[in-house]
């Protein structure tokens, strides 16, 4: 039998068959019938009327926006500083910063409570700050790779030729080093505001809340209301893909400028 890219693709198809599209029907069905297996919309018009959802849903995209501008202010002047800098251990600083994502994820977050508790006495007093603060440091290793990635292979000859022009340093930052990392930049906040939006367990070890999304779907499923749990994992699919797709659009724009000035 010869091998074709179709037969070596079967393995891969059966795959996003049984562990993607069949979940995500079985999600679709519950998420608009009701207890009898009925089709309704009441899910739907449940999660735009119910108070509590749309404030949950707005704590988790407040949290998610903060920790990702958080992020990315220490993330990009870090990637920038080891890209730039003529330090022959650049990998083993980075391996430094990637290596805490090696540590089991509860341990990381238990010790960052052990470290809050003693300088704050009672976590519930600063329960936004604490989220904000342990979500970036889990984070944090995500938004820096891919920004470092990009920078590392910048051309250096396109700053020098900018210099050559008069541009002085602020200028060859604006109009060539941060255009041509915008790649790295929508990559890193893709990796850390999506999980931000319903990653509970941060919040729920740090404080004991279900005020993020991802915990009130476990809510309503620990209470067997699948349907209305359904719902919300939906609608956040949705909510995800367009971010995916404004970031892709976004990326898109940035290489067609990017071509565009470089001609």
């Amino acid at each position: 039998m010869k091998l074709t890219r179709k037969s070596l693709g079967i393995p891969y198809y059966i795959f996003l068959l049984l562990f993607v599209a069949a979940p995500l029907a079985v999600i679709i069905v519950y998420a608009f019938t009701n207890g009898q297996g009925q089709f309704t919309l009441s899910n739907f018009i449940g999660f735009f009327t119910d108070s509590n959802t749309l404030g949950t849903l707005c704590y988790s995209l407040a949290i998610a926006i903060v920790t990702t501008v958080v992020c990315l202010l220490i993330a990009y002047p870090t990637a920038y500083i080891l890209a730039n800098s003529g330090l022959k251990s650049k990998a083993v600083i980075l391996m430094i910063i990637i290596m805490p994502m090696w540590i089991n994820f509860s341990l990381r977050v238990t010790a960052l409570k052990e470290v809050l508790s003693a300088i704050e006495g009672n976590l519930a007093f600063y329960p936004f700050f604490n989220t904000v603060l342990g979500m970036t440091y889990d984070f944090l290793p995500f938004m820096i790779l891919p920004i470092y990635n990009v920078l590392s292979k910048m051309d250096g000859s396109l700053l020098e030729a900018a210099a050559d022009l008069g541009a002085n340093k602020v200028s060859s930052f604006l109009k060539i080093t941060l255009p041509l990392s915008i790649p790295g930049i929508v990559s890193g906040v893709t990796m850390v505001f999506l999980p931000s939006m319903t990653n509970y367990v941060i919040l729920d070890m740090l404080y004991n809340s279900t005020y993020i999304m991802g915990s009130r779907i476990g809510s309503y499923f620990s209470a067997n209301n699948w349907h209305a749990g359904s719902m919300i994992a939906l609608i956040l699919l949705l909510i995800i893909g367009l971010f995916s797709l404004f970031t892709n659009q976004l990326t898109d724009e940035a290489a067609d400028s990017r071509g565009g000035a470089l001609l």
